[in-house]
């Protein structure tokens, strides 16, 4: 499956970002969605992943309570609500299909994209 996120952009301290991943060319539905950041220098970090019936969602630690995670079978597209936006969730931020490997344990695989990034000014 081929992954196109976008929506990412410059947002001040306490703003808001809805990031888009498109996805293409594979059984999109079948797949658990995670999104991923990574920070340059730093390793690809979990941030929230859905299960394929968006039945069930993670998060992180650091983003629960300020970010929603949610998907659309039909048009393809995993969606990723960022609210309440900190200088520390600057990044670029990726989708990926994942694997499940225990609480807030997602690994994703795959195909990554290039990615969008996020910068919030403080």
């Amino acid at each position: 499956v081929q992954l196109q996120a976008s929506g990412g952009g410059l947002v001040q301290a306490g703003g808001s970002l809805r990031l888009s991943c498109a996805a293409s060319g594979g059984t999109f539905s079948s797949y658990h969605m995670g999104w991923f950041r990574q920070v340059p220098g730093k390793g690809r970090e979990f941030v929230a992943g859905i299960t394929w019936s968006g039945s069930a969602t993670d998060y992180a630690d650091s983003v629960k309570g300020r970010f929603i995670i949610s998907r659309d079978n039909a048009k393809n597209t995993v969606h990723l609500q960022m609210n309440s936006l900190k200088p520390e969730d600057t990044a670029v931020y990726y989708c990926a299909p994942s694997i499940v490997e225990g609480d807030k344990n997602w690994r994703g695989f795959g195909s990554w994209g290039q990615g969008t990034l996020v910068t919030v000014s403080s």
